[in-house]
């Protein structure tokens, strides 16, 4: 089945700005699950002026410990299955695509850990406000899907959703926070 979570944000600072804050804002203290991210692969297309990067997040898994031990009494039968929710960190891996010329950046992520049971992407745009040109829009649409545990699927897909959900807020009260320090009070209409 799955569960889709979508976030629309404008932010009254210039791309570059939140771009630039995009990139430093985690790891972060306002959000501890984030451990360290790390780019692998970074190269600029001389031809387009496109960077690609390629960064690994490592994050605390969030999947409440008393709903990994309920999973496990739950589902003695499932037991692999279920004892794959015990890891201490999760991976996900984000390419973005920034071409500074046009004012977009495009982003995809997927989790790395649990892929057999599950799956979790999401793809961003980060773009010049058709509103305001000194104005940034931030577009997400995330999906999560679980399959493999049975009758749990759906108990798991509505925490990812909470999660998601939650998360998805969080980013952006962070991203404010990163770009009021950064350059000051947003710009004005």
């Amino acid at each position: 089945m799955g569960v889709s979570v979508d976030v629309h944000q404008v932010y009254k600072y210039p791309f570059e700005q939140v771009v630039a804050s995009f990139f430093r804002k985690y790891p972060n203290p306002m959000d501890k699950n984030v451990i360290s991210v790390k780019i692998m692969e970074e190269k600029r297309d001389e031809s387009t002026g496109v960077i690609y990067r390629k960064r690994i997040a490592i994050c605390q898994n969030v999947v409440p410990e008393i709903l990994r031990k309920s999973l496990s009494t739950l589902v003695i039968l499932c037991w692999k299955k279920v004892s794959i929710l015990k890891v201490p960190n999760i991976q996900l891996e984000e390419e973005s695509w920034l071409n500074p010329q046009e004012r977009n950046m495009a982003i995809r992520s997927h989790c790395l850990t649990w892929t057999q049971y599950a799956s979790m992407k999401e793809e961003s745009v980060f773009r010049e406000s058709m509103e305001n040109p000194n104005w940034t829009e931030f577009i997400q649409r995330g999906r999560i899907s679980i399959t493999g545990v049975g009758f749990l699927n759906c108990i798991l897909e509505t925490f990812a959703s909470t999660f998601l959900r939650q998360g998805a807020q969080k980013g952006i009260r962070i991203m404010e926070m990163l770009l009021k320090e950064q350059c000051g009070a947003p710009l004005a209409e």
